[in-house]
């Protein structure tokens, strides 16, 4: 596939077609590496959550996880009547 290079500001770039980024579930960020002449842009794939359990293990460890909504005291305020 040829594809033209942009001018952006003083960079040069270019314009992935929505067919390719749909194709590789491309989201915020492209690895670029260059080997041989070429460049190779893959997606960046990370694990959905990756990194939560070491993060909250931190938090707890500082004291930086209190709890942010208050537990209900007034349950009745919560009955709901469906029609």
């Amino acid at each position: 596939m040829e594809i033209q290079v942009v001018k952006i500001g003083n960079s040069r770039g270019i314009r992935i077609p929505k067919s390719v980024i749909d194709q590789l579930y491309i989201q915020d960020k492209l690895e670029l590496e260059v080997h041989e002449n070429e460049i190779v842009l893959k997606p960046v794939k990370g694990r959905v959550r990756e990194g939560w359990r070491e993060s909250f293990a931190d938090m707890h460890g500082k004291g930086e996880d209190e709890q942010l909504v208050p537990e209900l005291e007034d349950e009745e305020s919560f009955d709901w009547e469906w029609e």
